[in-house]
Formats: C-alpha cells, structure tokens, sequence
C-alpha cells in the first residue's frame, strides 16, 4: 500500500489551489491526513469544497500566505516565475514540487491506470473511477473535471488502484509510472509547449515508455494513437502489451454497435471473444469509444469486463461534459468543454443527433490566443454544424495576448463555412442576446474552456423571466 503521506507533503502549500488538477491532488492529501494550505486567484465553489476538507485557502497571491513550516510548495506549469509566494518559498529554503511529482507520488504503490489523449481524458478517467467504485475496488482518483455523481474530481480510496488523468500539455505526464495507460488520441494542441507532430510523438512516447514492466497500453481507433503503436512496436519492447480499441476487425476491443437513445447510447463491444453491451449516459459515438478504453483498460487491471461493462452504466456524466444544466421555457442548456476543433465538432455532432429535429445554438468562447492563432479556422468551420452561435472574445487563460490574434479569425471563417455566427463582446450581454433568439424546444449549447460555462445558469434564469 501507498504511504499514507508521501515524503515533504505532510505540509504542503499549493499555489492556484483551485485548479482542477491542483485542487484534486490537495482534496488527496486532506484526506490522507496532511495539513494542506494554499492560494487561488479568486473564491470559488472549488475553495469552499477545500475548506470543507480542512484546507486552508488564501484568496490572492501574496507572501505572507506561505507559512514559515509548510514542508513543500506545489506548483502547476501556470504559475510564473514573480508569484509573491513562489519568491517568499526561495527564501525560506522550502522545496518547489511540480504538481505532476507531487500526483506521482500520490500514486506510489498502488496499481496506477493513467488516461492520457488530446481529448476525452476527463471523461474516460471518470468512468474508470465511477466503475471501479460500483464494484467496491474502493480506488482513489485525480479527474480533470467533476464527477455528476460523487461530486468531487478526486478521492483517496482504500482500494489497491489509482485511476489518474494524465496531462500531455506541459510534458509533465511523463512523470508518471502506470500498471495500465491508455492514450485515447494524438493530435497537434498546446502551441505554446509543442512546435510540430513530431515534438507531440516524443512526448507520447516519452510516457509509454514509463509503463510498468509487464503492463499494458491501451490505444483508440484515432489515426494517431495507432501511430503511436506502431512507434512503441518498433520500439521492441517485448514486457509491454498493447491493445488497440476501436470499430475496425482488427481491434482487439472491438466496438460492434452503438445504438443512440437521446441523450444516451447502447453500446456492444466485443473483449477476449465475448460481447459486452452496456448504456453510455452520454451522447455520441466519441463517448462511446471512450467507455470502450475504459473497458479495456479495466480488464487488463484484472477486473472481470463483464461486471465492468455493467459497472460502466452507473457513470451518469462528468461536469462539462455535455452537462445538461437545466431547462427553462422549453429550451434545454448544456455545457461543454470543448475547446478545440476536434472536440467542437465531436460534441456537436452528439447534440445534433441528441437534438433531433430542434435548433441547436451556440455560446463559444475561444480558449488561449495561441490555439485561435493555429487552429482558428477550424473552430470556424466545426460552428458551422449549428444553427446560430454566438462567439465571445478569446479567453486568456496563462497566455498574454498575440497582436492581431481575436475571435473575429473564427467569425471570418464560420461565415465563410456558411455558418449563423454573431459577436457579443461583453458578456453580460449574452443571456440577454439568447433569450432573442431560442424558440420552445431549442438546444443551447455553452462551449469552452473558459468562464463561458459561467453562463448557462445566467441564460437559464433569463429564460425564466
């Protein structure tokens, strides 16, 4: 069994404790005993559910948060170099954690599943989670989002697995050391850290490279996860197992059907020569793919795939995941974290097949200037599969504006796809500019990664009024 407390994080002291990575890994900590402090930018539901754990959150960043004794200080990739906090840990002597080391060592001991891809990592992690605690494993688990059923995006179980989003954006999944991976895709994304394809494979590699020895990669149908294959086969590494998920004959989990039933499916998959058919509650055939890994993976961690097939069931959602928020004057809103175009287009063509014959309108705020700058007439393009949208400005996150770099590179090139696209620049104004245009039975569709998801309980009360 893992530690109760790994070594230099009986004290820790988190900077942007409210991130969903950050704030999963410190939820971990709480509950295995530490005395966990730390800092965020703003107050949030995330705080308050922290300080329901015993966690002392600081609202601002400033020095005299960082207690003399804290035993590390953890850090994402996000947090510069003049933090106030980060300057005051140089001076006291206090070790600087990056947040992957600190969820390595979170993960020391037990048998680790990690969930690595460009898309559907939160939603594939959180199903595992959701299964595996159906079944009574008990597992402990850091999610990128969280779970509609438990609530939370991570847990410190007793059970012997460990069930791990694992984040390619910074490289810093590499650190990781999983029993099972699964890489669901491989695309270009994250401009600011990776220059080319090439650069995104090495990477990937990098992390295959540290599965365990006698473990098992667990690879989607997406042209680039099998590429990835291909490159660890010609690797001639003999104590790895690789298995490919997919619709194709020659996937070793074979997806037979999927059968779409509004918001949900009915999906067979085909495992060691038996079929699996189980409910995915969410619409769309990505979905599906994902619940497929989660499957495989499961099976290979050396749960029986039948009970875990039916386990699968009880996952009913994951917070912004096509999350339904509420219905008000006959219009239905959702949110979706979709941010890049693969995902746009992928949660799109779930809510049109989920949508039937209603409308379905758009909120899109784009997230980092870098990937509107890469990817903008992508963006553009996937809007055009709705039937109005609203596009916001482009949400800064971590980065600093690029000159020439705004949503209107999305508006050209939607209007060019033939799409019903309008700017709001002022985001207040959006609950107001929706409620103009939706009719009864209308869908409404809130997509980003940014504080556009913010808006649907705002659109909804505009409706009730």
């Amino acid at each position: 069994m893992a530690p109760a407390i790994p070594a230099a994080m009986e004290r820790p002291h988190f900077i942007g404790i409210g991130g969903a990575g950050m704030s999963g890994i410190a939820k971990i900590l709480a509950q295995r005993g530490a005395k966990v402090a730390g800092s965020d930018a703003k107050d949030s539901p995330t705080a308050e559910a922290l300080r329901a754990h015993g966690v002392t959150v600081h609202i601002g960043h400033a020095a005299d948060h960082l207690a003399d004794d804290a035993s590390a200080v953890v850090v994402s990739s996000a947090i510069r170099a003049d933090n106030p906090e980060l300057a005051r840990a140089a001076e006291l002597g206090i070790p600087v954690v990056h947040r992957s080391d600190a969820l390595a060592s979170l993960m020391d001991g037990l048998a680790a599943i990690a969930v690595a891809g460009t898309h559907g990592k939160t939603t594939t992690t959180s199903m595992l989670a959701v299964a595996l605690t159906e079944l009574g494993a008990d597992p402990s688990y850091a999610i990128g989002g969280d779970l509609a059923g438990p609530g939370t995006n991570a847990r410190h179980g007793a059970g012997e697995v460990f069930v791990a989003e694992a984040d390619e954006s910074d490289r810093s999944f590499q650190k990781y050391d999983p029993q099972v991976a699964i890489v669901l895709n491989v695309e270009l994304d994250h401009h600011a850290n990776y220059a080319s394809m090439d650069e995104i494979y090495e990477s990937f590699e990098k992390f295959a490279a540290k599965i365990r020895p006698g473990g098992t990669l667990v690879v989607g149908e997406h042209a680039g996860a099998r590429e990835l294959a291909r490159r660890v086969a010609a690797e001639g590494r003999r104590d790895l197992a690789v298995v490919t998920v997919g619709e194709g004959e020659d996937s070793d989990a074979r997806i037979l059907r999927i059968v779409p039933n509004g918001m949900k499916s009915e999906v067979t998959v085909a495992l060691d020569g038996t079929e699996h058919t189980f409910t995915v509650s969410v619409p769309g055939r990505h979905y599906a793919h994902n619940a497929a890994a989660a499957l495989a993976a499961g099976a290979r961690a050396g749960l029986d795939p039948a009970a875990l097939a039916q386990a699968l069931t009880a996952y009913t959602g994951v917070g912004r995941r096509l999350q339904l928020k509420g219905e008000a004057a006959g219009v239905q809103v959702i949110d979706s974290y979709a941010h890049h175009p693969t995902e746009m287009t992928a949660d799109l063509e779930a809510m049109r097949g989920a949508a039937g014959g209603s409308r379905l309108l758009v909120v899109f705020q784009p997230h980092l200037f870098s990937r509107t700058q890469e990817l903008g007439k992508e963006m553009g393009d996937a809007l055009a599969l709705a039937d109005a949208s609203v596009v916001l400005d482009i949400y800064p996150a971590r980065e600093d504006p690029i000159p020439g770099v705004t949503s209107e590179l999305i508006l050209d090139a939607a209007r060019a796809a033939g799409a019903d696209v309008t700017a709001v620049h002022d985001k207040t104004a959006v609950p107001g500019t929706i409620a103009g245009m939706v009719r009864p039975g209308d869908f409404v569709l809130t997509m980003g990664a940014g504080d556009v998801t913010d808006l649907g309980p705002q659109i909804l009360a505009r409706l009730a009024n």
